[in-house]
């Protein structure tokens, strides 16, 4: 009952007026840069930290948390619409994308509306409910365990998005030693620069996820021998109530992952979504389906995304420490307003506590009455010939390349990386498990030297600490399955893994524009 009355006082602070103003604009805000490829939440919170000062300290925070939750959704669409992807919306691009190409953009963008929304609101009740718990949970991982952990995701994100352990692998490590590359933290030493000075900072992972994703399939579909585009000119918004009952279960399962990494420091919505897909792929009834445009591939990682969205202020309220960039932009936004983030901050700041935690769902609601009814509105952008469109999403895949650092040298580092890229679509490697290397890698490397010196220079730690062994022999029990499901398909004389099926081409649409006579073959 404590709860509950915390959470109406909490809805007495969000629901001022001016509260409710900050709370549509950083959505409003949040929606937008999220559609432009490289401009994040992180750029633009940065960018707006300034402006707080003169605002609330209510209303400053309750607008920056609007901006990072709705950035989430605004990935998605373009992620969905154009495979243009930021590192929280990766996943999206495998099945929304294969939506978009079967004529179902509507669908997948409705899909991406409506999960969102569930997985914010398990994620506030869990917000609400665990806060005070939950943040201890962090404290049971060690370096050790962390570095099992990020271990294990390489695994399932091998098996469930390329369908080929080895292969998956294999893209997992081209990703981690790409994030090596820049200056050692710890040495100061540079390493894999090939002594280029704008590498010395590293490759930034905007470069990464827009060139081997955006790019890269740009150049894919401009080698087609046909003019195709995802727009057939009509949009069935609504889902028929078979294809409902496929969105809620996948949602629900989403919105637990979700809450539940949002919270473990380097988890968030990345790996969230990474689960939630691995999880879909595993249980759920049409996962036959995933990978090729299924409802549910888009379904779970957008509840999944949008609930470690929330739950990651869960370790910056309840024991001070940020898990990830945006969370401590968040803290110095907190400092900057005089406040403290820790296991104080309940009792010394309950109406700003309870009224951000409100007015996560209230911002919610903005984001599904904002976003679903606009879905039409995306859509489009769809009506311009690729002739335009090509050259304008290039061109706003180099503006949000330089906006990140202001340095032309990352557009090149883009370039290279659409380059490669388009390699590996062509030799039919997915980039989304190089993604996942490059993102974790320099977290990988960092656990794995902590728990080494803890353990002075004995792998023995990895297999003495109770988190980190189950983990590791659950890798095991992974590998050993999938070994032995492959030595049973050769011996039977069936497919191999990441064989057959996923190697055909990818459905196209066609437009039949009324008055446009169709494109012919080249």
């Amino acid at each position: 009952m404590d709860v509950i009355t915390n959470l109406a006082f909490g809805f007495e602070q969000a629901l001022t007026w001016s509260n409710l103003l900050y709370c549509a604009i950083g959505c409003v805000i949040g929606t937008m840069i999220g559609l432009l490829p490289g401009l994040g939440p992180l750029a633009t919170i940065s960018l707006l930290l300034p402006l707080t000062y003169s605002i609330p300290v209510n209303g400053a925070l309750i607008m920056l948390a609007g901006i990072y939750y709705g950035a989430q959704y605004g990935d998605s669409v373009s992620a969905i619409t154009m495979k243009i992807p930021h590192a929280s919306s990766i996943v999206a691009c495998i099945d929304g994308y294969q939506m978009t190409l079967k004529g179902r953009t509507g669908l997948a963008l409705f899909t991406a509306g409506v999960s969102s929304f569930i997985g914010g609101t398990v994620a506030i009740v869990v917000l609400a409910f665990l806060a005070p718990l939950l943040g201890q949970v962090a404290f049971l991982f060690g370096p050790a365990d962390y570095f099992a952990l990020m271990l294990l995701g390489f695994v399932c994100v091998s098996l469930v998005t390329t369908g080929n352990l080895l292969n998956g692998l294999a893209m997992c490590l081209l990703g981690v030693l790409l994030g090596q590359i820049g200056t050692d933290l710890e040495s100061g030493t540079l390493r894999f620069t090939l002594g280029l000075t704008p590498l010395a900072d590293g490759v930034s992972v905007v470069s990464v996820a827009l060139g081997c994703f955006g790019i890269a399939e740009i150049c894919r579909n401009l080698d087609a021998r046909e003019e195709r585009t995802p727009f057939n000119g009509k949009i069935r918004l609504m889902p028929s109530w078979p294809e409902f009952k496929r969105i809620i279960p996948s949602a629900l399962r989403g919105s637990v992952v979700g809450s539940v990494l949002g919270i473990l420091p380097g988890g968030g919505p990345v790996i969230a979504q990474f689960a939630a897909y691995a999880i879909d792929k595993k249980v759920s009834r049409y996962r036959h389906e995933i990978g090729s445009g299924a409802i549910e591939g888009v379904a779970g990682q957008a509840a999944a995304d949008e609930a470690a969205a929330r739950t990651s202020f869960i370790p910056l309220m309840s024991i001070g420490i940020p898990e990830n960039a945006v969370m401590a932009l968040m803290m110095v936004a907190f400092i900057i307003k005089g406040i403290q983030p820790g296991p104080n901050m309940i009792a010394k700041h309950p109406d700003l506590f309870w009224g951000l935690v409100a007015s996560m769902w209230i911002g919610n609601c903005f984001l599904l009455i904002l976003n679903v009814p606009l879905v039409r509105f995306w859509l489009s952008i769809f009506k311009v010939p690729y002739t335009v469109l090509f050259p304008s999403i290039l061109f706003f895949c180099c503006v949000g390349t330089y906006s990140v650092n202001n340095n032309l040298d990352d557009v090149f580092i883009t370039a290279a990386f659409g380059l490669l890229g388009y390699i590996l679509m062509r030799l039919s490697l997915d980039p989304a498990p190089l993604m996942l290397g490059f993102i974790l890698g320099p977290m990988l490397e960092e656990n794995f030297r902590r728990a080494m010196l803890l353990g002075r220079g004995s792998f023995r730690v990895f297999v003495t600490q109770p988190i980190s062994a189950t983990l590791l022999a659950f890798i095991g029990v992974l590998i050993a399955v999938q070994i032995a499901y492959a030595v049973a398909r050769r011996r039977s004389g069936g497919p191999q893994p990441g064989h057959g099926e996923r190697d055909a081409p990818e459905p196209v649409a066609v437009v039949e524009t009324p008055g446009v006579p169709a494109a012919s073959p080249r």
